[in-house]
């Protein structure tokens, strides 16, 4: 049984269409990054998801129950960090917890609410007013909102949004902890670093549509790889197809990409036969960034 199953999702408004047949596989356990630009509808999923709005069409579930039909089982499996900070004024962090632990049924909270303050160092500040706290605070607060009735399936809408790198690195350490003892945990963030270091698998949307599901790794092959940059009044045919930019500031300059060493000897090779001199060689390691760019160049 999959964590979240996702199959022909569509929501439209009158004037966009913010998802246009999804189809998503999360599976148990998984550390699943979800991507794309802002307007590509990550969040109107996770909304949707979470019961917070309703689907055009298609159908979502959250450990084999739908989001609609059996909303009650489906958001009790499921905690949501959203994007927005949202706090209640008239509450301590403690009372917050309690609270949140409330309307899921928990007995006897405090325990797991003590456990979950000391992860997100927030032990300090459990009877702090929540209007007293910092931006970083408050989002450390909605994280452990989220993992107070202690859900099978976390969702975390841009977690690191403002916190600072200390906080950041702990708050990874702790849901890394939670996803090897058998949580799944979807991920959207801008700090792509943090997905290619975290996720083993992503997926892309643009204009309400996955344009790239892929594990982390093959996504990376198509980028990175090694730049040559070299004058020559023409360029080999069989090296036409490897041009990434042209210089028009200076005719006959081009600069390549090589996916691999064998690529470069062989150029190289050629090269030499033909007396053509190498200006630049550097070698670029990939990352998810440039696969992000290059994917969504693809979807213009």
């Amino acid at each position: 049984m999959p964590a979240v199953d996702i199959r022909a999702l569509a929501k439209s408004y009158p004037k966009v269409k913010a998802l246009d047949g999804v189809d998503l596989r999360v599976e148990e356990g998984e550390f699943f990054a979800l991507l794309g630009p802002n307007g590509a509808g990550k969040t109107t999923l996770i909304s949707i998801l979470a019961g917070l709005s309703r689907a055009s069409s298609g159908t979502a579930a959250v450990m084999g129950h739908d989001v609609v039909s059996d909303f009650r089982a489906a958001r009790q499996l499921l905690g949501v960090v959203p994007q927005e900070v949202v706090f209640d004024p008239f509450f301590s962090v403690r009372e917050t917890l309690r609270l949140s632990a409330g309307y899921y049924g928990v007995r006897n909270p405090d325990p797991w609410i003590d456990e979950l303050l000391g992860h997100l160092d927030l032990s300090k500040k459990a009877d702090a007013n929540m209007r007293s706290l910092s931006g970083g605070m408050k989002r450390r607060v909605l994280v452990a909102q989220a993992l107070v009735h202690k859900p099978p399936v976390i969702v975390l809408d841009e977690p690191t949004a403002g916190v600072d790198v200390e906080l950041r690195q702990s708050l990874w350490g702790f849901i890394k902890s939670l996803n090897q003892q058998g949580h799944t945990i979807i991920l959207t963030t801008h700090y792509l670093e943090e997905a290619e270091t975290l996720c083993e698998r992503v997926a892309m949307l643009k204009q309400g549509k996955i344009v790239a599901l892929d594990r982390t790794a093959n996504l990376l092959k198509g980028v990175g790889g090694i730049k040559v940059k070299l004058s020559c009044h023409k360029l080999p045919d069989a090296y036409q197809s490897k041009i990434i930019a042209n210089d028009t500031q200076k005719q006959g300059t081009y600069s390549l990409h090589l996916a691999n060493y064998a690529e470069l000897e062989a150029l190289l090779n050629r090269l030499r036969t033909m007396d053509i001199a190498i200006e630049e060689l550097r070698i670029e390691e990939a990352d998810l960034e440039q696969a992000f760019l290059k994917i969504m160049g693809a979807h213009a």
